[in-house]
């Protein structure tokens, strides 16, 4: 990786382009005057016109007018995010914020959707624009000078064209924070993404009016529109492609460790989509029972289980979330089948409890009501009913986690969203969750039998509630353990 002429990005001053006042302070050595003035010129016109809008564009207008009816009256302020410090000088790779992206569509970084109040009665209602960087300057040569310039990181586009693109007015986002210091009247920002947009609004805000707005955003994404399903179905599209390729080279996870599978989806997410949802949970043997285990650096035996749950993220940031749990040896034991089966009817009973007007809870409980069955019935807790169990809580010593959590542009979505709207709230069309039940039985675990310890299962799935039930967004992937078996043999041979 070149570092012959990235500076080290100091904050930019007014007085003198930085590119500039940085070359005259001998920041840049072996840059002279000429060559900065050789670099000013001789460049092609590449302004693109006559750009289509993003798919989504009608949705997120959509989305905005529903925010803008939320806060009539009100300056709202919703960042994108800036790029973050890996080591050094290397940024991790750009994720923008849920928040943005949801009404704009956008994922630059440093940008900025504002939502200016433009009258009251007949004419309520926000004038909405987005503040971006625009092209680098070739005049001050920030676009070869500096680390973030063109030359560098690819070019950007510039605010004529992200007019286009988003459908949205654009503006430079480095004339923002001078206007909202300036601006009066009630403000409330999206915090956690960008300090100098904060500090710019440090005495216009309150902690509690900003947070109400960060709710509000949450629970908005509660329901998903048509172009938020219709991602969705592909993210799990391309994660069952993921999964068809991991057992495909299965052979050569065995040889190396759970990287080789971690790696294998994680191409597919990559040649397919943006990028994967969430870290990779690539837990072979005992590693199953550890919920997230992401270090993926164990061995991979025969005669053991790999529980694979994994997701990959669409390039307009919306996430599968899928787990399946898979004989390495493409054949189930006699035992691993059983606490299969078991977690196969747990995640049955709960996929069907998952319909309009059903309680948010009424799917988790019916999944852990038939685990607890089973628990029983073995005889890992005694002489307790399984009512008993299910009031003490007991069986979720093996059991460990709820059932399921909304899914989205987030791998957790609405994780803002209140309680009663949330997990107290009701199920309505449009609504897309996880249904994840599991069992745990850990390595040192002495209060199972022994040929129990080290085995984990989890069977996950994406179901979308619609109008008359549901509808399993990742049934691209079997599920029940004669069909996962028979899929595999298929694609091993």
């Amino acid at each position: 990786m070149s570092e012959e002429l990235i500076p080290e990005n100091p904050e930019p001053e007014t007085e003198e382009a930085e590119p500039i006042k940085q070359r005259k302070n001998g920041l840049y050595p072996g840059i002279s005057d000429e060559l900065a003035e050789n670099m000013k010129s001789g460049w092609a016109d590449t302004e693109l016109h006559g750009l289509e809008p993003i798919a989504q564009a009608e949705y997120t207008a959509a989305r905005r007018a529903a925010l803008s009816a939320r806060f009539p009256g009100e300056r709202l302020v919703i960042p994108s995010g800036n790029l973050k410090t890996r080591s050094n000088d290397t940024e991790y790779a750009f994720r923008a914020s849920t928040e943005y992206a949801y009404l704009t569509g956008d994922q630059t970084h440093d940008s900025v959707l504002v939502l200016e109040p433009k009258g009251a009665g007949d004419e309520a209602g926000h004038e909405a624009t987005v503040y971006l960087l625009p092209r680098s300057d070739r005049e001050n040569g920030e676009f070869w000078l500096d680390g973030q310039g063109e030359l560098w990181v690819g070019r950007r586009h510039s605010l004529g064209e992200a007019e286009q693109v988003l459908g949205i007015p654009a503006k430079d986002v480095r004339e923002l924070p001078a206007a909202l210091t300036a601006a009066t009247g009630p403000v409330r920002n999206v915090r956690g993404h960008d300090a100098g947009i904060e500090a710019a609004l440090t005495d216009k805000v309150t902690a509690e009016r900003d947070e109400e707005l960060r709710v509000y955003l949450s629970e908005a994404r509660l329901v998903k529109d048509a172009f938020e399903i219709a991602e969705l179905r592909k993210a799990c599209e391309i994660t069952a492609r993921g999964f068809e390729d991991v057992v495909k080279v299965l052979d050569k996870a065995e040889a190396t460790s759970e990287r080789y599978i971690e790696g294998t989806f994680f191409l597919r997410a990559r040649i397919e989509g943006n990028d994967i949802g969430y870290g990779s949970i690539c837990a072979a043997g005992p590693h199953a029972t550890t919920l997230h285990w992401v270090r993926n650096d164990g061995a991979v035996r025969s005669g053991e289980l790999l529980l694979l749950d994994a997701g990959v993220e669409t390039n307009d940031l919306y996430t599968a979330d899928v787990t399946r749990t898979l004989p390495i040896s493409g054949t189930f034991t006699p035992l691993q089948r059983k606490i299969y089966d078991a977690v196969y009817e747990a995640q049955e009973a709960g996929i069907a409890a998952v319909r309009p007007g059903a309680d948010y809870r009424d799917f988790h409980d019916a999944a852990q009501r038939v685990l607890t069955e089973k628990l029983v019935e073995w005889g890992l807790l005694g002489d307790l009913s399984v009512d008993k169990v299910l009031e003490l809580g007991l069986q979720r010593r093996w059991t460990l986690h709820g059932t399921g959590h909304m899914l989205g542009m987030d791998v957790h979505d609405c994780a803002a969203a209140r309680t009663e709207a949330y997990v107290n709230g009701v199920l309505e069309p449009g609504v897309c969750l996880t249904v994840e039940p599991g069992l745990y039985f850990q390595a040192d675990d002495l209060t199972v039998p022994e040929e129990y310890r080290g085995i984990g299962v989890r069977i996950e799935d994406d179901i979308l509630v619609t109008e008359d039930g549901n509808r399993n967004l990742s049934d691209q992937l079997p599920r029940r353990a004669d069909e996962v078996e028979a899929w595999m043999a298929q694609l091993k041979s």
